[in-house]
């Protein structure tokens, strides 16, 4: 409220109104993006090649944004806001954020290993980034991450809108339900490849906690596999590089 005011006070306000909405819709419109880009790329990458045709990518996405358009329907109508509180508190909470962001450190920096993403971003950008990411991907972030997700956990508060209305029980019971869709997906995908492996529990737990490193697009493998040697000088030239074309079915 304090921004559309502001502008009305300055020159040309008209202008200025009109560029800060603008600046609002590209924003927007950038963060979907991002989100978007995301969900599809996994959800493409989980599904066996039998199933790629083309024009897949597109016609994937053109679903996703229809279906994100249907539901964010509801908060338009005359209680949208109420809809866009339940879906801001739970879903797109600092709570949900932080356990996503704790299991996205585990994952790469102790299922995968900080030392094989290390290697991955040294074959991308040319030199090994600093050592301080690999204790930050490795202990500082997790455990701040961990903290202050038990914090809002213990402080837990109910959600209330406006300071007058109470969200009744499945109001409640539907908010967590959003959050819950985000915040098991690792922990159930990783349940499930348990009960799927075959052996002891230490040899499944073995067997799925050692990746197979490797690159996607062979064209940035490097003739010369050994990139831990490689630092902040001595960045990989463009002749040091082995093209190497793909074909995608």
């Amino acid at each position: 409220i304090a921004y559309p005011r502001a502008v009305t006070l300055m020159p040309v306000a008209p202008l200025w109104a009109a560029l800060f909405f603008f600046m609002l819709l590209l924003l927007g419109l950038d963060s979907q993006f991002v989100g978007v880009e995301g969900f599809i790329t996994g959800l493409l990458d989980l599904l066996p090649a039998s199933y790629y045709f083309r024009f897949q990518r597109e016609i994937s996405v053109a679903l996703c944004c229809a279906l994100c358009f249907v539901i964010d329907l509801s908060m338009v109508t005359d209680g949208g806001m109420y809809v866009f509180q339940l879906f801001d508190y739970y879903s797109a909470s600092g709570t949900t954020l932080l356990w996503q962001a704790f299991w996205e450190c585990v994952v790469v920096a102790w299922v995968y290993g900080a030392d094989r993403f290390m290697d991955d971003v040294a074959c991308m950008i040319g030199y090994r980034p600093c050592p301080w990411m690999k204790w930050c991907w490795s202990f500082f972030t997790p455990l701040v991450c961990m903290g202050i997700f038990t914090f809002n956990v213990v402080y837990y508060k109910p959600l209330v809108y406006n300071n007058t209305y109470v969200y009744p029980w499945w109001g409640e019971a539907m908010g967590w339900g959003f959050a819950l869709s985000s915040m098991l997906c690792v922990p159930l995908h990783l349940l499930g490849c348990l009960l799927r492996a075959k052996g002891t529990m230490a040899e499944r737990w073995q067997h799925l906690t050692q990746p197979v490193w490797g690159l996607h697009h062979l064209e940035y493998r490097a003739q010369d596999s050994d990139v831990r040697g490689l630092t902040t000088l001595t960045p990989v030239s463009e002749s040091s590089k082995v093209v190497v074309v793909e074909s995608v079915m």
